[in-house]
């Protein structure tokens, strides 16, 4: 049973709400790692109230959040053991607009430390691949995307995603991770990595589910600045697609199975963003980052230590402790990037060449509508073969993801094929506020 026919079902009473619940609830307690909390009782209050009354669209969709969206009540650390126990007196934008549609939290999903990696290893609660579990599922909305594949119920998860954090796990778990248009969905409740990217999006089994959980989360909201009043562009005819020539040099076996899944496209070359599109993403989050994560002093959020010391020494001793070693790189990487006398030379000419990516998809989509690559170079690899990487082999693989997030474009990653038994994703990228024409694609792609 599809989420659609679910939702049909639990308006005319034939299915039972509390029942569904229960089971996705016990496999949310029996997936390898996918779950940072489970919000049982909460869970099964809300289910027991919609099975009586089914007011909402979504009433009774079970949904998961990623755990660096804020839920009242609900541990929401980010994947962090600085902001372990921290509790929000309040739910982010999105968990209002969906509860009040008639969804249930059933829990929050497992991530890298604030998103920061691409396999979601860097936390305590390391979330396995359903198709292969000595395998990643994949970052930073690595629980989201492993879950949505391992789960037999009708579900939803909430992810985020700075430089490829839904479109990246979608892949390697073979789901569908659609992340929108920058500014499309309210921010207000996220817990910041860098401001100027942080999108928050949705992972579906299919398309549609994908899209059903965009369509209810969408929206401008006064609570957050960078909000758009804009809305989604109308659905229009997909004339012309076209294949991104450098994101084609990877394993010959992935290009193959993302060849196999279109027709009628054209080969373009977009040579700034496969050159400069690594450097500008990491400078440019990481000096947001630094920033953002200078609040966690042990004084008002999550873990503390005994007042010892003068502020600087009670600072440094509770953030040593508390950051994980890839939060203090990107830290100290961030903080010298916008240091008195770098700042000109690295931060701002990012945020130059950041405009120049931007112009040259906009050239692009002058005469496509849709641009299409791999989603990631390689398939999910294995946590042995994770430990041999270097930190900068770490961050090359966000090569195909970074560009859109960059430019806050929307994008979509379906499972194309397999290689070696895992899923292969491809990912397709659309003018801003232009989601309808990914899910047109992505629909097609799916039914062949």
């Amino acid at each position: 049973m599809n989420t659609k026919e679910y939702l049909e079902k639990v308006k005319s009473k034939e299915v039972s709400v509390v029942k569904t619940v229960e089971k996705i609830l016990q496999e949310a307690k029996n997936s390898p790692n996918h779950f940072t909390a489970i919000s049982k009782s909460y869970a099964l209050e809300q289910a027991e109230k919609i099975e009586k009354d089914p007011m909402g669209k979504l009433a009774g969709l079970p949904v998961s959040v990623k755990d660096g969206i804020c839920v009242r009540g609900i541990e929401s650390a980010a994947g962090s053991e600085i902001l372990k126990e921290y509790r929000p007196p309040f739910s982010a934008t999105v968990i209002n607009k969906l509860e009040k549609e008639g969804a249930i939290i059933i829990g929050k999903t497992s991530q890298d430390e604030f998103g920061f990696g691409g396999f979601s290893v860097n936390t305590k609660k390391i979330p396995r691949n359903p198709h292969d579990i000595t395998r990643s599922c994949g970052g930073s909305s690595g629980g989201a995307a492993g879950f949505t594949a391992f789960t037999t119920q009708p579900h939803l998860a909430l992810g985020e995603s700075t430089g490829g954090s839904i479109a990246n796990p979608a892949s390697f778990c073979g789901v569908a991770g659609l992340t929108p248009t920058y500014g499309l969905v309210s921010r207000y409740g996220l817990i910041d990595y860098a401001n100027s990217l942080d999108k928050i999006g949705t992972i579906g089994k299919k398309v549609s589910e994908a899209f059903l959980g965009l369509y209810h989360i969408a929206g401008y909201d006064e609570k957050d600045s960078t909000s758009l009043p804009q809305k989604i562009l109308p659905e229009k005819k997909i004339k012309k697609i076209a294949v991104i020539k450098e994101s084609l040099e990877v394993d010959k076996e992935i290009k193959d199975v993302i060849l196999s899944k279109i027709k009628n496209y054209d080969i373009i070359s977009l040579p700034l963003i496969k050159k400069y599109s690594i450097p500008a993403y990491y400078l440019i989050a990481l000096s947001e980052a630094s920033t953002n994560l200078a609040k966690y002093c042990g004084l008002r959020y999550g873990q503390t230590l005994p007042l010892k010391g003068n502020f600087n020494e009670f600072f440094t001793e509770v953030r040593s402790k508390f950051f994980s070693k890839e939060a203090k790189r990107r830290i100290i990487l961030g903080t010298f990037a916008r240091m008195s006398g770098f700042r000109d030379a690295y931060y701002l000419k990012a945020l130059k060449v950041r405009t120049l990516i931007l112009n040259e998809y906009k050239k692009a989509f002058k005469k496509y509508d849709v641009l299409i690559s791999p989603t990631m170079p390689i398939i999910a690899p294995k946590f042995d073969e994770i430990k041999k990487l270097s930190p900068l082999e770490n961050y090359m693989m966000d090569i195909l993801t970074v560009g859109p997030n960059l430019a806050g474009l929307p994008h979509l990653s379906i499972n194309a094929g397999f290689k070696e038994k895992m899923p292969v994703g491809i990912m397709l990228i659309a003018n801003h506020l232009e989601e309808e024409k990914l899910r047109t694609l992505g629909e097609e792609i799916e039914r062949s």
